[in-house]
C-alpha cells in the first residue's frame, strides 16, 4: 500500500500545472512525435496539457485554437510527417501589442509553462515573451482584463524549447528534429537518379535546403560519395571551376558512368557571391560536353514520414522538456534539450542562440575556417574526411604494409560503405589493400584479391555484403588463416562485422603466442542489426534494421484501419539483444516490447493483457506488441498470440507478423552510410599510425593488449577498445555487452504507453552552461 501511494503522488508531481506546447516556423519531421510525448509525460505527472494550433498566431488569437489535450489527442500522430497541430509565421507576436494577447490567453487557461518547437527565430520570440511576462501580467492588471490574484497566481512563466528544424543549424545538440528525415529524403532522391545517371552517363546537379547551414548537403555528399560539393561554410578557392572540371573528368576516365554535385541553397563563392545550380550546370556542359541534368529539391525535404532516429529523439526531448518544466524554479533560465551523444540535457537556451550566430557573423565576415569549427566537431569531421574521400588521389610511393579486409557474421547495411572508405584511404596511404571473400573461411582458402580505387565504386549504397560473408570462427580453421596471412604478408586485418567478428579477433590475438604471424595490426569495425558487439553504443546496420522494422510496423497498424478491434503480435530479430525491439516500440508507440534484459514473468503479460483490454474499450482498435526472437525461452510468439487471443476474446482478435530477414535488407539509410565511411576512414588511419609504431627491421611485430581493438562511438567519442579488455565485459554465452545504454530507453516506452511506472526511475537530462569553445565541440562523432 505504501508503494502504491508512493507511485500516486510520484504520478501527481504535475498536479496544479498547466502546459501548452505549440509548434512554429518551418515544419519538421517528428515534430508530432514530440508534442506526442509532451503531451502524454505531461498527463502522466498530473498536469493539465493544452495543445496551440496554428503556432504564435494561435497564441495570439486564442479562442479555439488553444484546446486541452487528452490522451487520445495524440494517438496514431507519431508516425505522420508536418505538424499536426499547424505551424504560421505570426507578425503580430513580433509586437509587444500581440505579446499582450497572448499573454491574455494563457492566464485565462491558467497556463505558465509553454514548449515550443521550432527553429532559433521561435525560441528567441519565447524568450523575449518570458522575460516580458511580468510586465505584461502588470499591464493586464491595469487594463482591467485580470485581477491582482490572477496575477499572482500566474507570476512566471517557465519556457522550454525544442529544436525542429531539417537544417541542423542549431549549435548546442548534436542533431535537431527533422534532420534525419530530411537526409532520408535526399537519399532516396539519390538512389533513384544514380540508376538513370549511370544508364545514360549523367551528370547531375543537386540542390538540396540549406540557405545558411550546409550539413544537409555535406552529409548527402559524404553519403553517396559526391564527385564535388558546395556549401555555406567554405567556399571553393578561386579557380574551383578548373579544379572540378578536372576532377569529374578524372572520374569518368577512371570508368566511373555518373558524377554527382551536390550543392547547398546558400552557396557562395569566396567573394559572396551566389554559386547556383544552373551556373554549375552550364559549367560542366561548356567545358566537358557532359549530358547534366539540375535537379531542386525544395520541399520534398521536409515531406514525408518521419525516420525512427526522428521519431525517438523527439521523444526523448518531450519527455525531457515536460521534467524541465516540473522542476523549473524563479532562477532557472528559459533552456532547450539538446541531444549530446546518447543523452538528453538541458542548455541555456539564449547561450545556445548566440552561438548560432556568431557562425552567421564567421561567415559574413569570411571567417570560413572558424565558422566550420562553429558549427561543432561533428561538422568538422565530417568535411575534413569527405575531402580526404573526393579530392586526394591514390598515393604515388607504396608503403612496407598489406591490410585485408573482410566481412564477419550476417549481412548488415553500411558494410559495404565502411569496405569502401576503408579500401581508398589504404590506397591513399600507400598500402597495398586487399579484400577477402566469405569471412574467415575465405581467409583460410585464400579467396584473397588486391582491390584499386575504382573497384569499390557505387558501394556506398548497397545493402548486405559486396564481399560475402560467413560466421565461421578462425578455431576451425587456424593453420591455414596463418598460412595465407604468411603467404600474402598481411600485416594488419580489419574485420567488419558482428559478434562473430568480435569474437574472431579475439581467438586470433589469443593464438599469437602459439603464431607469430598473428603478431599483427587488427580492427573490428562492428556491423550487425543486433547492436549486440561490446565496444559500442551504435553498429553498422542497426539503425536501417529499425527503419526496417518500423515501416513494417506502420503498414500492420495501417491494415487495421476501419476494421474491428486487433492487437498485432511482432516478432523481430536480434539474438538475446532486445535493442531492435526496444527502439523499434518507441519509434511506433508499441504497447509492450518484451526482451531478454529485461525479465517478465506470467503476471508481467496479464498487467499487459489487462492494460491493452482496458485501451481497446476507448476509441483506440489498435493494439501493438513486439517480442524479440530470444526474449523467452518458454513465452514464444506463439504463446503470446495464444495467450493475448484467449485473454481478449470478446474485445479484440489477435495477428501474428514475423519480420524475419527483411530486416536485413534494404538500402543502407544516412546514418549507418555516412557513420560507415567514417568508421573505415578511422580505422585505416589508426591502423596506419600503429603499423608505423611496431615496425621495425622491415617486419611488423604486435603483441600488445592495443594492437586489436573494436573501434566504436561511445556516448559521442570514437574509442578504440582492446578486445581482450571487452572480455571481462561481455556475455559470451548470450552474445552481449554486460551493459548497454539503450535499457534506459525502455522506461521511456512504458511511460508513454500509459503504464505505471514511478517517476524515481526517470534520469533526468542536466543543465549545462556552455561557452563558445564549449559549443564549437559539442557536436561529437
Amino acid at each position: 500500500m505504501a508503494a502504491a501511494a508512493e507511485l500516486e503522488r510520484l504520478r501527481m508531481a504535475g498536479a496544479g500545472m498547466a502546459i501548452a506546447v505549440l509548434t512554429s516556423g518551418g515544419d519538421a519531421q517528428g515534430m508530432n512525435a514530440a508534442v506526442r510525448a509532451v503531451t502524454r509525460m505531461g498527463i502522466y505527472v498530473g498536469a493539465k496539457v493544452f495543445l496551440i494550433y496554428e503556432g504564435y498566431e494561435g497564441l495570439v488569437e486564442g479562442g479555439d485554437n488553444i484546446k486541452q489535450a487528452n490522451w487520445l489527442s495524440v494517438s496514431n500522430i507519431i508516425q505522420l510527417g508536418g505538424t499536426v497541430i499547424g505551424s504560421a509565421r505570426c507578425k503580430a507576436f513580433t509586437t509587444r501589442a500581440g505579446r499582450l494577447r497572448a499573454a491574455r490567453n494563457l492566464v485565462e487557461h491558467g497556463i505558465t509553462n509553454l514548449c515550443v518547437i521550432g527553429g532559433d527565430g521561435s525560441l528567441t520570440g519565447a524568450d523575449i515573451f518570458r522575460s516580458e511576462w511580468g510586465g505584461l501580467l502588470e499591464e493586464l492588471v491595469r487594463d482591467g482584463q485580470i485581477s491582482e490574484e490572477v496575477a499572482r497566481e500566474n507570476c512566471r512563466l517557465n519556457i522550454v524549447g525544442l529544436v525542429g528544424s531539417i537544417d541542423n543549424d542549431f549549435c548546442g545538440t548534436d542533431m535537431t528534429i527533422g534532420t534525419d528525415s530530411a537526409l532520408h529524403r535526399i537519399m532516396e532522391v539519390i538512389d533513384a537518379i544514380t540508376t538513370t545517371a549511370q544508364s545514360h552517363q549523367r551528370t547531375f546537379v543537386l540542390e538540396v535546403m540549406g540557405r545558411h547551414c550546409g550539413y544537409l548537403a555535406l552529409v548527402s555528399g559524404l553519403a553517396s560519395g559526391a564527385d564535388w560539393l558546395f556549401i555555406p561554410e567554405s567556399p571553393p578557392e578561386d579557380g574551383w571551376e578548373d579544379l572540378m572540371c578536372e576532377r569529374l573528368g578524372e572520374t569518368r576516365s577512371r570508368g566511373s558512368r555518373l558524377n554527382i554535385i551536390i550543392i547547398a541553397e546558400g552557396a557562395i563563392d569566396r567573394s559572396g557571391k551566389p554559386i547556383s545550380s544552373n551556373y554549375v550546370k552550364d559549367l560542366v556542359v561548356q567545358r566537358l560536353g557532359f549530358d547534366t541534368r539540375v535537379t531542386v529539391l525544395g520541399h520534398v525535404q521536409r515531406g514525408g514520414t518521419p525516420s525512427a532516429f526522428d521519431r525517438v529523439l523527439s521523444s526523448k526531448m518531450g519527455m525531457e522538456a515536460v521534467m524541465a518544466l516540473l522542476e523549473a524554479t524563479p532562477d532557472t533560465p528559459a533552456c532547450v534539450v539538446s541531444l549530446s551523444g546518447n543523452q538528453s540535457v538541458r542548455l541555456p537556451l539564449m547561450e545556445c542562440v548566440q552561438v548560432t550566430k556568431d557562425v552567421q557573423k564567421a561567415m559574413d565576415e569570411k571567417r570560413f575556417e572558424e565558422a566550420i569549427q562553429l558549427r561543432g566537431r561533428s561538422f568538422e569531421n565530417n568535411w575534413n574526411i569527405y575531402k580526404l574521400l573526393a579530392h586526394q588521389k591514390p598515393a604515388q610511393e607504396k608503403s612496407p604494409f598489406s591490410l585485408a579486409i573482410l566481412n564477419v557474421g550476417a549481412p548488415a547495411a553500411g558494410m559495404n560503405a565502411a569496405v569502401r572508405s576503408a579500401v581508398r584511404i589504404g590506397i591513399c596511404q600507400g598500402h597495398t589493400v586487399y579484400v577477402v571473400s566469405d569471412g574467415f573461411e575465405g581467409l583460410s582458402k585464400g579467396q584473397i584479391r588486391e582491390v584499386g580505387w575504382h573497384d569499390v565504386a557505387g558501394w556506398l549504397g548497397r545493402g548486405g555484403s559486396m564481399l560475402g560473408t560467413k560466421r565461421t570462427l578462425p578455431k576451425t580453421c587456424m593453420e591455414k588463416i596463418v598460412e595465407n596471412v604468411r603467404k600474402f604478408n598481411i600485416q594488419g586485418l580489419l574485420v567488419i562485422g558482428g559478434f562473430e567478428a568480435y569474437e574472431g579477433v579475439l581467438q586470433l590475438v589469443e593464438a599469437r603466442g602459439q603464431y607469430e604471424e598473428l603478431c599483427i595490426i587488427m580492427c573490428v569495425i562492428p556491423a550487425t542489426i543486433s547492436n549486440n558487439v561490446p565496444g559500442t553504443d551504435f553498429s553498422l546496420g542497426s539503425d536501417t534494421a529499425v527503419n526496417a522494422a518500423m515501416e513494417s510496423c506502420d503498414r500492420i497498424k495501417q491494415s487495421a484501419s476501419g476494421t474491428k478491434r486487433r492487437v498485432f503480435i511482432v516478432e523481430t530479430m536480434g539474438g538475446y539483444c532486445g535493442y531492435l525491439s526496444t527502439v523499434t516500440g518507441i519509434a511506433v508507440g508499441a504497447d509492450a516490447a518484451y526482451v531478454y534484459e529485461d525479465p517478465f514473468t506470467i503476471h508481467d503479460l496479464k498487467a499487459n493483457v489487462e492494460h491493452l483490454t482496458d485501451k481497446m474499450k476507448t476509441d483506440i482498435q489498435r493494439g501493438l506488441v513486439l517480442r524479440n526472437e530470444k526474449c523467452h525461452e518458454h513465452y514464444t510468439t506463439e504463446f503470446l498470440y495464444n495467450l493475448y487471443s484467449s485473454e481478449g476474446k470478446g474485445i479484440f482478435d489477435c495477428r501474428i507478423n514475423v519480420l524475419g530477414h527483411l530486416q536485413q535488407g534494404g538500402a543502407p539509410t544516412p546514418f549507418d552510410r555516412n557513420y560507415g565511411t567514417k568508421l573505415g576512414v578511422k580505422a585505416v588511419l589508426w591502423m596506419s599510425e600503429k603499423l608505423q609504431e611496431v615496425y621495425r627491421k622491415g617486419r611488423v611485430f604486435a603483441n600488445s593488449g592495443d594492437s586489436a581493438c573494436v573501434i566504436g562511438l561511445r556516448k559521442k567519442v570514437v574509442a578504440f577498445s582492446p578486445v581482450t579488455e571487452l572480455k571481462k565485459v561481455t556475455d559470451f554465452e548470450h552474445r552481449l555487452p554486460q551493459e548497454q545504454w539503450w535499457l534506459n530507453l525502455r522506461l521511456m516506452l512504458k511511460m508513454l504507453a500509459n503504464y505505471q511506472i514511478s517517476l524515481t526511475e526517470y534520469i533526468s537530462g542536466k543543465m549545462e552552461h556552455v561557452t563558445r569553445r564549449t559549443l564549437s565541440i559539442e557536436k561529437g562523432f
